[in-house]
């Protein structure tokens, strides 16, 4: 593991790109579709989802201010200076119950803030899931800081734990992976990852379990971040589940792709996951027809954190929407989203 800044990189990078060490990488054998045009994922029994951590930092002035200082929404995230007192992190723990009666568990994402994901790993017991192979992989749904930089306190368990990313990462991103420490953002994994390193290419439908599929969203993100991973679950009996990180891509083109490119999109379930709607504050005008327009799905439950906003929520129970409560415990602000410690079962 080598301490670098992003000069060394790029010099590092132009000599011919050594240090990224590309081997062992598997692009995920796509799905193909049916007469129809549609693709059938199988069906699962059931999802439950706990929230490990919601909370991506703690104090959004000062992460928008450090991020203006830095040069603005376009600048790389990798070169912003960013105050780790103020990171925490975005995790959970997916338990997909297959037809068969299996369980099987995996993390979407591993926080930012080291220390404190750590603390909300021996909270729920993650730490000792990894050490014991009981998670299977860790889905990193993007690039972005809250979602990736806590790498290490999962790679502290398990070093050969299977990762699945989007294939859009950046060249920071892959050097992160195999061990590097960026300086001006306080970024580090100490921990090389030696597993199996997955990619998913935007676009295609990739089933992982029976009823379980991941897909890429290409598209820009702002500090410079680009695609999104989500999931996909069919619940027997119950319909599409859509788990998300941040949901970049927005919440109406990842309900609308499961409506037309998946067997049973017809029939809507539920949602998990940052919507990225009202991440800072107030609802944006041009922001709000994602919540109207949620409406047309049906959702039987919208359990709704992170970078939602809670503004976002409040209008959701307003409109009559069925928002999955939490307990309000540890790092979360308000009993009226799924918070950290708290669970959410489709099924």
């Amino acid at each position: 593991m080598k301490e670098i800044d992003r000069r060394e990189f790029m010099k590092a990078m132009a000599i011919g790109g050594a240090v990224l060490g590309l081997g062992g990488i598997v692009f995920h054998e796509p799905m193909e579709a049916m007469a129809s045009g549609k693709y059938d994922i199988g069906q699962c029994k059931s999802v439950r989802v706990r929230c490990i951590s919601e909370l991506g930092w703690y104090d959004s002035k000062k992460l928008i201010g450090q991020m203006k200082a830095a040069g603005g929404p376009k600048t790389n995230q990798w070169v912003i200076p960013w105050d780790p007192n103020n990171a925490a992190g975005s995790c959970s723990l997916i338990d997909i119950e297959t037809l068969d009666g299996r369980h099987h568990k995996f993390l979407l994402d591993t926080g930012w803030n080291r220390d404190y994901m750590d603390e909300c790993f021996k909270r729920e017991g993650i730490d000792r899931m990894l050490k014991t192979g009981e998670i299977e992989f860790l889905f990193i749904s993007h690039e972005h800081l809250d979602h990736f930089w806590g790498l290490e306190t999962v790679l502290k368990y398990n070093p050969e734990i299977k990762i699945i990313i989007p294939s859009t990462f950046y060249p920071e991103g892959m050097h992160f992976l195999r061990g590097a420490e960026f300086i001006t953002p306080s970024a580090r994994n100490r921990i090389p990852h030696r597993g199996k390193l997955v990619q998913l290419k935007p676009g295609t439908i990739n089933k992982l379990y029976n009823g379980c599929a991941g897909v890429v969203f290409d598209l820009p993100i702002v500090i410079r971040v680009r695609g999104e991973q989500s999931l996909y679950f069919n619940v027997k009996d119950k319909g599409i589940v859509c788990v998300t990180g941040c949901c970049h891509q927005g919440i109406l083109t990842f309900a609308d792709f499961a409506q037309q490119k998946l067997a049973g999109g017809d029939k809507m379930y539920g949602v998990y996951g940052g919507l990225h709607i009202a991440p800072f504050g107030p609802i944006k005008p041009e922001r709000a027809h994602l919540i109207t327009g949620m409406a047309k799905y049906n959702f039987q439950k919208v359990a709704c954190n992170h970078c939602t906003g809670l503004a976002a929520v409040k209008k959701m129970i307003e409109l009559g929407y069925p928002v999955v409560k939490g307990s309000g415990r540890y790092t979360s602000v308000s009993k009226l989203y799924v918070g950290a410690g708290d669970e959410v079962l489709f099924g």
